[in-house]
């Protein structure tokens, strides 16, 4: 009587046992299955940084060469439903190109989501750094500076590309050896006085035209002033682009 409760004692584990397999192992086979039909409908993240890349190359100011755009990681934890059709890029509202922007990608075909993603700007260009110290209000020339290529952030703007700008205009401050110049490191010459004569250029449809102007105001290089057509007596602003050259270009 004993040996036969301790058999049916035994049989009862054992089924107890197969069921808690059966409980377990199919259930984790059905999961594995969904798991890959699942993978399957999800978007792969790396298609969701190119269509924020490419749309940030899309946006760049015409000359814009050798420009590096880098779309940030997403958390690989993300799981997206595969888009039906092309993704969606912009910047947020409000958003402009800079060195560090937010690209909303989203889908809006067979799915409907919008995820940001960081994208960062950097610029190869050639740059003039000084080759020894200089004080406030040196005048450098070519063999003041070293040319050298730099990965800067943001777009090639800012910095002294073109070692002629060098010939008029001298050091707004001091600056140490191996210094980066940027146009904000250059106080530019007075290129025009108040009183002088001057020659005012316009270019319309790829014809040049020019007329003489008297200042009414001083201006350096690259300034705004106002001149005064010596003929009509009409007064016009125009930008100082040389020595006693103002372009009144509309």
């Amino acid at each position: 009587m004993n040996d036969s409760a301790s058999e049916t004692r035994h049989l009862a584990r054992h089924r107890i046992v197969a069921a808690l397999l059966c409980g377990v192992l199919f259930p984790a086979t059905a999961a594995a299955a969904g798991a890959a039909v699942a993978g399957a409908a999800i978007q792969p993240l790396e298609s969701v940084r190119d269509a924020a890349a490419g749309f940030v190359r899309s946006q760049m100011p015409p000359g814009q060469a050798d420009i590096v755009v880098t779309a940030g990681s997403l958390d690989p934890r993300l799981r997206l439903a595969r888009c039906g059709g092309p993704l969606d890029a912009s910047f947020i509202s409000g958003a402009r190109l800079q060195a560090q922007v937010s690209v909303a990608v989203g889908c809006r075909v067979a799915a409907d989501w919008t995820i940001y993603v960081p994208v960062t700007v950097q610029s190869r260009i050639r740059v003039w750094a000084l080759a020894a110290p200089h004080a406030q209000g040196a005048r450098l020339g070519a063999s003041d500076v070293v040319a050298e290529t730099h990965l800067v952030s943001g777009l090639s703007v800012g910095y002294v590309t073109d070692v002629s700008e060098l010939a008029r205009a001298t050091l707004r401050h001091p600056l140490p050896a191996g210094a980066i110049l940027t146009t904000d490191d250059l106080l530019p010459d007075y290129m025009v006085r108040q009183g002088e004569q001057v020659t005012m250029v316009a270019s319309i449809d790829g014809i040049q035209v020019r007329a003489a102007g008297l200042a009414l105001q001083s201006g350096r290089y690259g300034a705004l002033i106002r001149v005064q057509n010596a003929s009509s007596a009409k007064v016009v602003q125009g930008i100082v682009e040389g020595d006693r050259v103002v372009d009144i270009t509309p």
